[in-house]
């Protein structure tokens, strides 16, 4: 059931009363400001809504919001289109207001009003930096063989009722609007992740390529503060790519995953470039972790090939280790593991040794195969499934996204050749560009695209290694450009992952705000910081500085100042060395959800 495309939102001191832009429609969704009580209301919009109701025009409910002022309504009024998939139109979601159900908020303390914009700049963070897709009659949550393979009752559902809950972000701010009689038509399920759709052409073959990458809400966050598994078995930055090509009423879908490695592990933020990896020692517990991610995994997607990209020394080891540990230990005969040191591999810039890796798994691609729909009509259901993907290939490294995305467009890509063979769109198997003339670039620079997108999701900039992806080698723009964003990884990870953390377990529903916080409650957002968090690094500063006025104030006495400096210069390193010990005391933490320790 196709949800309304076009709405209009009319305000009043009262009530929002939305009406959908469809002649045929006698119905209304009225939202009473003071009780937040919603219903449906079978009245033409003219006769209804009084005169000097202030109009917008909109193009979805993302949601209800309750913060310290109370409930606030979120729609959405900007988009653009992506492009059409088998005739349903897909589009970004650009812009949205926030409209507070009371039109005053007196009744908060100034500590209160404080706490509230506070709340409100997180989600207003969320809506503005992340990546978020919806279709008013396409199921972005599902891939097109669960979509094609379900039951015709499943099909007739609503598409909020039906939509996979893994990849649905707003369902925390639907909660209060899903439970009323009624309302499927309003409810709209947004993913976040990335969506790229292309056209092509070949020998006169025009064809359609699109790439979906749906970011899962239910372990969602920062690098550093989700990490492995939680206690469910779902994984930290877990995203399904989903490979979609569309030629001559045919549909063809591939699908892989990627997410953090799959046992209790956390790695958080304390001032070192790579915080050294904290694993649950009780095996009993990885083990039944492990065992239900991996459980899920095979009823979802059929046979898995585990792909481990991290290194087998240093920190890193440390989880190659135990990783390799869980899938001797339990040994699900449907879970093949692959591992690839990837930078002992590819080091020197030896990136050709990808190949080593893609031979190895070859096999297991072809047998997985894709899933393929034939004699499709446009828009329409009609048409049988010839082919289905078995299985899938789920890849990990650190972060799972730099050397992660790589492999995936490696993998992607032979079976998109294989697709196009299959439907004679191209002669034989070999390099696209060889028949195409740009769908290689245009192939290389979506995958870079979905990277970086990705990457800026989970670590705050775009990915690393994307010039190989672009351009299929290493460049010195490239190597100039992992530095900076390397250090600008740092530095967000560490004094700005806090506020991030916090602004999505928010928008997910994770933390409910409490309308007594900062009354009969105590506000979580009111922390007091150690005397450390200011003293050290005040020191330090001061410190700095008295190094390079001793520097240049000509000296009286050489000996006395050299002892000057090295006195200053020994307490920028005691200083330092302070902050370091104590790390985890100056990074930015998250306040709203307590998770348990240093294992969350």
């Amino acid at each position: 059931m196709a949800i309304y495309d076009k709405l209009r939102l009319y305000i009043t001191g009262n009530n929002f009363y939305i009406h959908a832009e469809d002649p045929l429609v006698k119905e209304l969704l009225v939202i009473d400001r003071v009780t937040c009580n919603a219903s449906i209301v079978q009245e033409e919009a003219s006769r209804y809504i009084p005169s000097d109701a202030i109009e917008r025009q909109i193009y979805g409910i993302l949601g209800v919001v309750r913060l310290i002022a109370g409930a606030y309504l979120i729609v959405i009024t900007e988009r653009s289109k992506i492009g059409e998939i088998n005739g349903h139109a897909i589009w970004k979601m650009d812009k949205t207001e926030t409209f507070s159900y009371l039109r005053i908020h007196r009744h908060l303390t100034d500590a209160q009003t404080e706490d509230n914009n506070s709340y409100y700049s997180m989600l207003q963070f969320v809506l503005e930096e992340y990546n978020f897709y919806f279709s008013s009659s396409y199921d972005l949550t599902h891939s097109l063989q669960r979509f094609h393979t379900a039951s015709s009752e499943f099909n007739s559902m609503g598409l909020f009722e039906r939509a996979d809950s893994r990849f649905v972000w707003n369902s925390g701010l639907l909660r209060e609007l899903s439970g009323l009689v009624g309302l499927q038509r309003y409810l709209l399920p947004v993913i976040c992740g990335f969506i790229a759709i292309r056209h092509g052409s070949i020998r006169s073959h025009g064809f359609q390529w699109s790439l979906i990458s749906r970011s899962a809400a239910l372990r969602a966050g920062t690098r550093y503060y989700m990490r492995g598994l939680d206690n469910e078995g779902n994984a930290a930055n877990y995203i399904e790519t989903e490979m979609i090509l569309e030629y001559s009423r045919n549909l063809c879908s591939y699908i892989q995953t990627r997410g953090s490695i799959p046992i209790y592990w956390s790695q958080y933020p304390n001032l070192y470039y790579k915080p050294t990896p904290l694993i649950l020692t009780d095996d009993s517990q990885q083990t039944a972790a492990y065992s239900r991610h991996f459980d899920e995994q095979l009823y979802r997607y059929g046979s898995q090939t585990a792909i481990n990209l991290i290194d087998n020394k240093g920190k890193e080891g440390l989880l190659n280790k135990k990783f390799e540990w869980a899938v001797n230990r339990v040994g699900f005969n449907s879970v093949k593991y692959q591992y690839f040191d990837f930078h002992k591999e590819c080091r020197n810039l030896q990136w050709h040794r990808l190949s080593i890796l893609i031979e190895r798994v070859e096999s297991d691609r072809v047998n997985y195969g894709y899933y393929h729909k034939g004699a499709t009509a446009v828009g329409g259901d009609n048409g049988s499934s010839l082919r289905i993907q078995t299985g899938v290939f789920r890849t990990n490294c650190i972060d799972c996204l730099d050397r992660t995305n790589v492999v995936q467009s490696l993998i992607a890509h032979r079976t998109l050749v294989e697709q196009l063979v299959q439907l004679g769109v191209i002669a034989e198997f070999g390099v696209l560009g060889d028949q195409l003339e740009n769908l290689e670039s245009v192939y290389k620079e979506v995958w870079a695209d979905n990277a970086d997108t990705c990457a800026k999701h989970y670590t705050g900039t775009p990915a690393l290694k994307t010039d190989y992806t672009r351009k299929g080698k290493r460049t010195i723009n490239g190597f100039i450009a992992d530095g900076y964003n390397s250090c600008i990884r740092y530095y967000k990870n560490n004094f700005f992952d806090g506020f991030k953390q916090d602004s999505v377990d928010l928008f997910l529903g994770n933390y409910i705000v409490d309308g007594n916080e900062g009354i009969t409650k105590p506000s979580p957002l009111r922390v007091t910081q150690s005397r450390l968090y200011l003293a050290l690094p005040l020191l330090a500063i001061v410190s700095v500085a008295m190094v390079f006025i001793m520097l240049l104030i000509p000296p009286e006495d050489v000996r006395i100042q050299v002892g000057q400096i090295l006195f200053w210069v020994l307490i920028v390193v005691a200083s330092l060395y302070l902050m370091f010990r104590n790390g985890y005391e100056f990074v930015d933490r998250p306040r709203l959800v307590q998770r348990n320790g240093r294992i969350p």
